[in-house]
C-alpha cells in the first residue's frame, strides 16, 4: 500500500510550516507544544487552514460521512496526525487520551492509502477489547458510506463465530480491525495472511498492555515485519509501551503529545454533588427521577460497585442493567445491544467494560464514584454530548474528595461547579 498524497504538490501541511517561519521572523510569538520525547511542534490551531477537513488534505468523498458523524471540525490529534500520515505516513506515536477523535486521526490515512483493486489486507488495526474494534470498524464503514470504490473492513473479535469469521475472510478484505488474541487464533487457523500489510495501528497501546497482551503484540509486530509504519496510539506511555516503542519502532518515529486541555468536549457541562457514602444511592435515584425520557450511564470504580448499584436501582423500580467484566461475551452483548435499542433507560458500567460504547442520544453521565485515572474520567464524560449534542456530567463525590475535582479541573481545563 502506498499511502496517498494530498492533491497539490506542495501541500497544505508545507505551506503551513513556512507560515510558522514567516511569522517567526517577522516577530510574531506562534503557539507551540512539546511531545513526550521533549521535542517541541509549532501549532497553527487559530489559523484557518487546518480548521476544516478538506483543508488538512483529506479526500471529498470522505468528509460527508464524517459530516454525518458530527465530525466537521478537526480536533487537536487529529490536526497533528492526517496532515503527516497522508504526505509521510512513517513511524508515528501520539500519546492521546480516548474521546479526542484518535479513530478518525489514523482511520481517515488508512482508508487514503488503500488501493480498491488489491483485494490483500493491507492495513492492521489492532484495538485491546471487543467493543472498541467494533467501534472502529464500524466508524470506517460509516465515513466510506458516499466513497466511490468500496473498502472492505472485517472486524476479529473474540465472542463471535469462528467458522463465520474465517468464510468472511475468504472474501475481499482491505483492512482488518482486531483484538489480538482473536487474531492469533486465526492466523494459527491460517484464516488470513498478513503478508500484504503496509501500515499496523495499535490503538490504545497501554490498556492493551493492562490486559496483558504484551507477548501477543511482539508476536504481531514480527508477523507484519514487512509493514511500511506502525502508528501507535496511547493514553499514557508507561514503560511498558516505551519497551514496545523501542523494538518494534524506528527511533525517528514522528511523535505528538495531545495536552490534558484538548481533550474533554466543550458541549458537556461538568457538575458535582457532595454526599455521604451511605446517602449515594438515594441522591442518585432522586436525579434519575427528574430525567423524563433522557437516557444515560451511571459508572463504578469496582464490578461489585456496579452490580450493588444496579441491584439497588433495580429495586427502586428504575430500568437499568450492568455492564461489568464478569459478564460473558455474549451477556455483555445482550445488554449493550438492548441499551442502544432503548429497552432500558440507564446503564452501569465500569470503566474497562464500558470501552467502546457508542450509544447515541445519552444525556447524562454520573460518576458513582471518582475513577482512579484523569484519562478515565475523559472517557467516561464523553459518552455524552456527542455530535454536536449537549451533555452533562455529575460526578457525586464525599466532601474529602473536593481536592480531587480541583485536580480534574486544573489538568483537563474544566469549570466544575457544586450541586446542591
Amino acid at each position: 500500500m502506498r499511502l496517498a498524497k494530498v492533491s497539490q504538490r506542495h501541500s497544505v501541511w508545507a505551506d503551513c510550516f513556512r507560515l510558522v517561519e514567516m511569522g517567526v521572523e517577522a516577530g510574531f510569538t506562534i503557539p507551540r507544544r512539546t511531545d513526550f520525547r521533549g521535542r517541541t511542534h509549532h501549532l497553527l490551531e487559530n489559523h484557518t487552514i487546518l480548521k476544516t477537513f478538506k483543508g488538512l488534505g483529506v479526500r471529498d468523498d470522505l468528509i460527508p460521512g464524517m459530516e454525518e458523524l458530527g465530525i466537521k471540525t478537526p480536533t487537536a490529534i487529529q490536526q497533528e496526525a492526517i496532515p503527516f500520515l497522508l504526505e509521510d505516513g512513517s513511524d508515528f506515536i501520539a500519546q492521546a487520551q480516548t474521546g479526542t477523535g484518535k479513530t478518525a486521526a489514523f482511520g481517515i490515512p488508512v482508508l487514503m492509502g488503500i488501493d480498491p483493486k488489491f483485494r490483500g489486507i493491507q492495513a492492521l488495526i489492532v484495538a485491546p477489547t471487543r467493543e472498541l474494534a467494533k467501534q472502529i470498524g464500524k466508524q470506517l464503514f460509516r465515513f466510506t458510506k458516499y466513497s466511490a470504490e468500496k473498502i472492505f473492513v472485517e472486524v476479529l473479535t473474540g465472542g463471535d463465530h469462528f467458522d463465520r469469521q474465517c468464510a468472511a475472510l475468504q472474501r475481499p478484505t482491505h483492512i482488518v480491525v482486531a483484538t489480538p488474541g482473536r487474531l492469533l487464533d486465526l492466523l494459527d487457523r491460517k484464516a488470513l495472511s498478513l503478508s500484504s500489510v503496509k501500515v499496523l495501528v495499535l490503538d490504545e497501546a497501554d490498556e492493551m498492555l493492562t490486559l496483558g497482551f504484551r507477548k501477543e503484540l511482539a508476536e504481531i509486530c514480527g508477523i507484519t515485519k514487512s509493514r511500511r509504519a506502525t502508528w501507535l496510539f496511547s493514553a499514557t506511555i508507561p514503560d511498558g509501551v516505551r519497551r514496545l516503542i523501542t523494538e518494534y519502532m524506528s527511533p525517528s518515529a514522528h511523535t505528538v503529545k495531545i495536552d490534558q486541555a484538548h481533550v474533554v468536549n466543550r458541549d458537556i457541562a461538568h457538575r458535582f454533588i457532595v454526599v455521604r457514602e451511605k446517602e449515594k444511592t438515594a441522591r442518585i435515584a432522586e436525579f434519575l427521577k427528574h430525567q423524563g425520557a433522557d437516557r444515560g450511564v451511571i459508572f463504578c470504580r469496582t464490578k461489585a460497585g456496579a452490580t450493588g448499584l444496579s441491584a439497588e436501582l433495580a429495586e427502586l423500580g428504575f430500568p437499568v442493567d450492568v455492564l461489568q467484566g464478569d459478564l460473558p461475551q455474549l451477556e455483555r452483548d445482550k445488554v449493550l445491544r438492548s441499551f442502544k435499542k432503548g429497552r432500558f433507560q440507564f446503564l452501569i458500567a465500569t470503566d474497562v467494560a464500558a470501552r467502546g460504547i457508542d450509544v447515541e442520544g445519552l444525556a447524562f453521565v454520573l460518576h458513582h464514584q471518582l475513577p482512579d485515572q484523569i484519562e478515565y474520567y475523559t472517557h467516561r464524560s464523553g459518552r455524552t454530548a456527542r455530535a454536536g449534542k449537549k451533555g452533562v456530567s455529575i460526578a457525586f463525590i464525599g466532601h474529602e474528595e473536593k481536592g480531587d475535582i480541583t485536580k480534574l479541573a486544573k489538568e483537563l481545563g474544566l469549570n466544575f461547579v457544586e450541586m446542591r
